[in-house]
């Protein structure tokens, strides 16, 4: 169980891990706090966007859409590896998803199969949306990639947490893909690659 760092530690932490980091509008007091609480944390989320284009994608994971407003997540890592934070605090990225994991995430077990969704994630999970259109042609940039390893240990450096507190959304919530395309085991073996 861990207390949601601030948003100059998160800054701060993502930097000494080597990110380049741009700062969107009023990132660090835009959150959903006022519907639900943000923590106790206990896990990084990756995700794909399915959008095209930087701006777009940092604009809508600030904004929202129509349903589901902003911000969706706290930082968007975009194809050449910068992270655009757009928001700190409750971010509606998770959603629903699977206690099971939670628990396992917690203790930093082997995750069992996503089949329940019972457990609010946007009040446990740093979230990080990555700029793809999860369509299982578009590309994934080793420079993307990287920085999604780095701003998933940046996190977990400063929680003391390793690589099994790293998931994507489709072992959280039942019937997501995200993030499709990426191995989410072997980004959480780069990850304890990292912290080593």
């Amino acid at each position: 169980m861990a207390t949601p760092m601030s948003a100059s530690s998160f800054i701060r932490a993502l930097k000494d891990e080597g990110l380049t980091v741009v700062e969107v509008g009023d990132w660090r007091t835009h959150n959903r706090n006022h519907v639900g609480p943000w923590g106790p944390v206990h896990g990084v989320m990756m995700h794909h966007t399915v959008t095209k284009g930087t701006a777009a994608t940092v604009r809508i994971c600030r904004d929202g859409y129509a349903g589901l407003p902003g911000p969706l997540c706290h930082g968007v890592i975009d194809k050449r590896g910068r992270v655009h934070l757009v928001g700190y605090g409750r971010a509606n990225h998770a959603g629903s998803g699977d206690d099971d994991v939670l628990r396992a995430v917690i203790a930093e077990s082997a995750l069992p199969p996503d089949n329940e969704a019972n457990t609010d994630g946007n009040r446990h999970f740093y979230g990080f949306e990555c700029e793809n259109l999860g369509d299982g042609k578009d590309p994934w940039p080793a420079v993307q990639v990287e920085a999604m390893e780095a701003a998933a240990a940046a996190v977990c450096r400063v929680h003391n947490w390793n690589g099994p507190s790293v998931i994507g959304h489709l072992e959280w919530q039942p019937g997501k893909i995200d993030p499709r395309g990426v191995s989410m085991a072997g980004l959480r073996r780069r990850v304890d690659e990292r912290l080593s």
